[in-house]
C-alpha cells in the first residue's frame, strides 16, 4: 500500500523512549467533518479535529509527536486535502504536508517546501483515498451557518466599497492597450489578436474620431461558422478585403446597439453592472478633456477580474468581519453545478468529450452563451478546458483556411494551440481547479490572480467535474 518514501516517513515517527512533543495541527479552511492522519499514526488512524470556539471554519487537534520527520494530511468531508500554505511535497499518493521536529522541544526548524508544479489543487491517487473508510455514523454536521441578515450585511459592505472606488483604482502604473482600425481587413485583425496574445481589442473609427466598438474572439467564432456554412456568401478570399466595420454592421446587430464604455470617474459598482447587464467581458475606460468628447484617450480595459482584485486587497485582512466569505462555495448559490439525481437545474453545465468536433464546441459556446467548456473523459473527469479565446490560435499560419471544423476534434484544436498557450498563458493558469468545500474567500483570491478567469469544481482524487465558477458568477451573487 505504501511507497518506500511513505514507509520511511512512517518509520521516522520517532525513537523508542524519546520525549514526545505536543504539536498543534490546524485546518483553517472549513468543512463539515475534519480529521488528521499521518506517518505518526502509520496512516491507519484518523484523529478527529474540533472547531475552534468562535471560529467554526477553523479546526484543530493537539497530538504528541516524537522528534523526527513526519508527513500528514487532512481528511475533510470524505476528501484527502493538504494545506498549501504549509511545507509540502508531492509523492505517489498526492501532495502531503511535512514537519520536522528536532530533539530539542524548544527548537523547530523550518522546512523549505518543495514547489509543486501544475495545478494549485491537490488531486490524490485513488488508492490513497481508499486507505481509510468512514462509517456513516462517524460524520458530524459542522457546516458553518450564518443568518440571512449576515449575508445581506456582507453584500451591502461589498456593494458600498465598490460604490466608493473609481476606475482610477484599476489603472496600472504601465501597460499597453491594442486598438484596431475599423477599416482593417478582418483577416489581418485576427492575426494581430493572435500575435499579441489578446482575446479582444477596441475599435477606432478615424472618420468619426471615436471608439465605436470591440472586436472579440466571439466574432472570429461567428466568422468561422459563416465560412463553414455552405450557404455562406462570405468566402476566405473575401476576408482579405472584408473590413471589420463591414462584418460588424452586416453580421452582428450588437454593433449598432451602442458602444459600452466608462469614464475614469465612474465607480466600480457601475462598471461591474455594465459588464454583467450587457454580457461583455471588458469595458474600455475612456477619457476626454473636451466637453464634446473629442480626442478621446483609451486608458484601460476594465474587467471583473481587476475589480475582484480590488475587493480582495481591501478585505484581505478583515475577512472575519464578512461572514459570507467563510462559507464553502457548496453552501452558496453561486456558479453552475452538475445537478444531483432528481434535482433540476435551469442552467445545465455544458461539457464535451475530447473527440467532439470543433463545430460542436463552437456551437455550444455561442448557443449556451458561455465562455468556456470543460473537456472530460467518459467518467466526467476533467482533462482540459476549451475557451472562446482558444479560437484565435487558428489564425496561426492561416490554419482556419485549410481545416474542416466538422472533422477537427476539440483535442486536435487544443494541441494546435499549445505553442500559443505557452507564449502568453501558462497551461496551469488555463485549467485551474477548486473543491466544493473551499471557502468563498479562497475562491475569490484564486480568481483575482492574473489570467485566472474561472475555476472548475472537481471531486478530489477522481477529478470528476462537479461544477464551474467564474468571476462573473461572484459578482452576480454580490450585486444581484
Amino acid at each position: 500500500m505504501f511507497s518506500p518514501s511513505m514507509d520511511s516517513a512512517r518509520d521516522a515517527g520517532g525513537v523508542a523512549g524519546a520525549v514526545l512533543i505536543p504539536m498543534r495541527f490546524v485546518w483553517p479552511y472549513g468543512g463539515r467533518s475534519v480529521y488528521l492522519s499521518g506517518s505518526f499514526t502509520r496512516w491507519s488512524e484518523l484523529l478527529q479535529m474540533s472547531p475552534v470556539e468562535g471560529c467554526p471554519t477553523v479546526f484543530q487537534v493537539i497530538h504528541s509527536l516524537a522528534p523526527g520527520y513526519h508527513q500528514y494530511k487532512f481528511y475533510v468531508d470524505g476528501e484527502w486535502r493538504h494545506d498549501e500554505h504549509q511545507p509540502c511535497l508531492s509523492g505517489e499518493y498526492g501532495i502531503v504536508n511535512t514537519v520536522l521536529l528536532a530533539t530539542d522541544p524548544n527548537f523547530v526548524p523550518v522546512l523549505t517546501p518543495e514547489i509543486v508544479s501544475g495545478s494549485n489543487m491537490d488531486v490524490d491517487n485513488e488508492a490513497f483515498r481508499r486507505m481509510v473508510r468512514l462509517t456513516d455514523g462517524t460524520l458530524s454536521n459542522v457546516l458553518p451557518q450564518i443568518s440571512d441578515a449576515d449575508v445581506q450585511t456582507s453584500r451591502q459592505r461589498i456593494s458600498s466599497f465598490l460604490s466608493t472606488c473609481t476606475a482610477y483604482e484599476l489603472l496600472p502604473e504601465s501597460g499597453k492597450v491594442v486598438t484596431l482600425d475599423v477599416d482593417l481587413p478582418v483577416k489581418q485583425a485576427f492575426h494581430i489578436l493572435h500575435e499579441q496574445g489578446i482575446p479582444m481589442a477596441p475599435l477606432w473609427d478615424i472618420c468619426k474620431g471615436q471608439f465605436v466598438g470591440v472586436l472579440s474572439a466571439l466574432d472570429f467564432i461567428l466568422i468561422l461558422r459563416e465560412l463553414g456554412n455552405h450557404g455562406s456568401n462570405l468566402t476566405e478570399e473575401e476576408l482579405e478585403t472584408h473590413t471589420i466595420s463591414a462584418w460588424k454592421e452586416g453580421k452582428w446587430t450588437a454593433f449598432t446597439q451602442g458602444f459600452i464604455r466608462a469614464g475614469p470617474y465612474d465607480n466600480l459598482k457601475e462598471i461591474a453592472l455594465k459588464i454583467l447587464q450587457n454580457g461583455i467581458s471588458t469595458v474600455p475606460i475612456i477619457h476626454s478633456s473636451s466637453e464634446d468628447g473629442s480626442f478621446p484617450q483609451l486608458l484601460h480595459l476594465a474587467s471583473l477580474s481587476g475589480i475582484l482584485k480590488c475587493i480582495c486587497r481591501y478585505f484581505r485582512n478583515c475577512t472575519s468581519s464578512l461572514a459570507i466569505l467563510q462559507l464553502p462555495i457548496c453552501a452558496i448559490p453561486v456558479g453552475t453545478w452538475v445537478p444531483k439525481i432528481g434535482e433540476s437545474n435551469c442552467q445545465p453545465l455544458a461539457m464535451l468529450r475530447p473527440n467532439a468536433s470543433l463545430t460542436s464546441a463552437l456551437n455550444l459556446l455561442v448557443q449556451a452563451q458561455v465562455s468556456s467548456i470543460p473537456i472530460v473523459d467518459d467518467s466526467d473527469s476533467l482533462l482540459d478546458i476549451y475557451c472562446r479565446s482558444d479560437i484565435t490560435a487558428l489564425a496561426k499560419d492561416r490554419t482556419y483556411t485549410h481545416i474542416n471544423l466538422n472533422e477537427m476534434t476539440v483535442h486536435q484544436a487544443l494541441q494546435l494551440g499549445q505553442d500559443f498557450y505557452s507564449s502568453f498563458e501558462p497551461r496551469s493558469q488555463r485549467c485551474q481547479m477548486c473543491l466544493r468545500t473551499d471557502s468563498l474567500h479562497k475562491v475569490m483570491e484564486r480568481l483575482s490572480h492574473p489570467g485566472v478567469r474561472r475555476l472548475v469544481i472537481v471531486e478530489a482524487g477522481s477529478k470528476r467535474v462537479e461544477g464551474i465558477i467564474s468571476v462573473s458568477d461572484i459578482f452576480k451573487f454580490f450585486l444581484g
